[in-house]
């Protein structure tokens, strides 16, 4: 087997780079130390500057790295740039781009991308334009740091990798025009995919039968759908983070994935030993109190803590199922414990109930619940939220006699939300169970926090982290750390029914067994180290390069 051959600069552009949006940035910030180690200040990271002359928290700008190209970029090409430090672990360098000069020129930007790559523009709407400019001026960021430093160094060896469609405008601006750099483009998720779940329409059933770009014509992604397609088909290597994603990209894109790169983590973000359990007595009495108040009753710290996070995508991300699956447990005889269900969710929040923030303040003890005893903040759009009309339909009520409570968290959690004043991260920690029925899931960083953080998670074979689960002699039972439960477009109450009989299963499990099945959740979180996981980026490195080679061979 020949060697894989190595990057000498790894350059990288998402629109989550110093920009905490989703998914993306989690793999982005804490791939970071893991490769930093190898590359140190070779590897960049290229972001959008939308802090409009703010300080952004998550960079730290610096005034003498790559002083002399920053001075011949913004004061020789016009563009505009600024260099420092990501905050996360290994403090990567981050060049993060002001675009918005490039909106004057997008239709002859857009026309060029049409004559060279037959990309469709002409339907774009939304943020289209946004990341289009953003991701363009990337390409010409790239191409000016390739010229100012690197050009003229014999065989050096550059991999440029662009993040989802909204990078790809970039990747073939250098496809066309630097075509020495070795290019890889990540689709975390397709546009049309996505877009066929996200509509209620079956997606994996009839995944052989869809033809993706009629797929986008009738959905209205048609230009989001073409920069994906022509990127994915022009670039060295085009990659996706699970096989699921994989079979969806060869369906709708019309093209199978080089390299599949599995989404792994850094742990570094959870408490070791003595910290770990403190932290989690306290934020378990935090959640109980608020429950409690909440509601108007106590809760012992026997009551199983059960929750679901991410995105409010009520569907695609099975949140649906969660609520239903709460309501169906409080008529099963097979429950042993009472339950409390926190939905993380951030929705359209307009801030923290003051009823409840009384009661909190209060040294009183009540035992009436408040109005809307589902909800710890007060919504925009409360009368047409999607859960709390799930919670009208199934008649829900949150009562006394109700073993299975659920509340409703539709904030960020930042340790800022007024009510708990824990992240995200803290609330995890005091879990017993986590429960991610997804429907549209390419991978899912959720379950895999929640192992890393020893909570058992219920999750469905069609996360990629599902599927990778069963990999890891794990899915099977929840004493293995994780249950992946069977899904498909059709199986909706037997999803749940599947659920509700696990989570009464692990409430008759003794503090023994508990205790092993957290343990194997965190063994099994261990296995997505990016330490194991990184070697799939080696492997498209390789494809890229190897590519870029017989391209700058063949042109001589």
């Amino acid at each position: 087997m020949n060697k894989l051959i190595s990057p000498d600069y790894i350059l990288e552009s998402s629109w989550e780079v110093c920009n905490k949006v989703g998914g993306i940035y989690t793999v982005l910030s804490t791939r970071a130390k893991t490769l930093q180690k190898d590359y140190a200040d070779k590897l960049l990271f290229i972001g959008p500057d939308l802090w409009n002359g703010k300080e952004n928290p998550l960079f730290t700008e610096s005034d003498s790295l790559f002083k002399e190209w920053v001075n011949h970029a913004v004061n020789t090409e016009n563009i505009k740039v600024r260099v420092g430090r990501w905050n996360v672990p290994g403090e990567p360098v981050a060049i993060l781009i002001d675009f918005n000069q490039y909106y004057k020129i997008k239709n002859d930007i857009y026309t060029d991308c049409w004559n060279n790559f037959g990309v469709d523009s002409l339907h774009a709407y939304g943020d289209y334009d946004e990341v289009s400019m953003f991701s363009y001026a990337a390409g010409k960021v790239v191409e000016s740091y390739y010229n100012f430093y690197l050009k003229d160094i014999e065989d050096v060896r550059v991999i440029y990798q662009a993040h989802e469609w909204m990078t790809g405008l970039g990747a073939l601006y250098i496809k066309k025009n630097v075509p020495e750099i070795a290019t890889i483009f990540t689709t975390h998720a397709t546009t049309i995919g996505r877009s066929i779940a996200g509509n209620n329409k079956p997606l994996y059933d009839y995944l052989f039968a869809y033809n993706g770009d009629q797929m986008a014509a009738e959905l209205n992604v048609q230009s989001k759908h073409s920069i994906e397609k022509k990127t994915a088909h022009n670039v060295d290597c085009f990659t996706t983070v699970s096989d699921i994603t994989d079979r969806e990209c060869k369906e709708l894109l019309d093209k199978k994935c080089d390299a599949v790169l599995m989404n792994g983590f850094e742990n570094d973000f959870v408490p070791t030993s003595t910290k770990f359990v403190n932290n989690r007595k306290k934020v378990r009495a935090k959640m109980l109190e608020v429950a409690g108040k909440l509601l108007g009753q106590k809760f012992d710290n026997d009551t199983i803590l059960m929750s679901i996070g991410g995105r409010y995508e009520f569907k695609n991300k099975g949140i649906d199922v969660f609520i239903e699956t709460v309501a169906r447990l409080n008529n099963n005889f097979d429950l042993k414990k009472d339950i409390i269900a926190f939905m993380l969710v951030p929705a359209w929040v307009g801030g923290p109930r003051q009823d409840l923030l009384d009661r909190l303040n209060s040294k009183e003890e009540f035992d009436t619940p408040l109005e809307n005893p589902f909800i710890t903040h007060w919504l925009h759009n409360f009368d047409s939220d999607a859960t709390i009309g799930m919670t009208r339909y199934l008649n829900m009520s949150n009562s006394k006699d109700n073993r299975v409570k659920l509340i409703f968290v539709p904030c960020y959690l930042t340790g800022e939300d007024g009510i708990f004043n824990k992240s995200y991260y803290d609330l995890l920690l005091g879990m017993d169970l986590s429960v991610y029925p997804s429907y549209y899931e390419p991978w899912g960083y959720t379950p895999l926090e929640s192992i890393a953080f020893k909570v058992p998670t219920i999750t469905t074979d069609l996360a990629g982290f599902g599927l990778w689960a069963k990999t890891q002699n794990a899915g099977d039972s929840i004493e293995s750390g994780v249950y992946v439960v069977h899904r498909s477009d059709y199986n909706y109450s037997e999803v749940v029914d599947k659920i509700c009989e696990v989570v009464c299963s692990f409430s008759q499990l003794d503090e023994k067994k508990v205790s092993a099945a957290r343990k194997a959740a965190g063994k099994l979180a261990g296995n997505a180290l990016w330490k194991n996981f990184i070697t799939y980026y080696y492997q498209a490195y390789d494809i890229a390069l190897r590519k870029a080679k017989n391209r700058k061979q063949n042109t001589y």
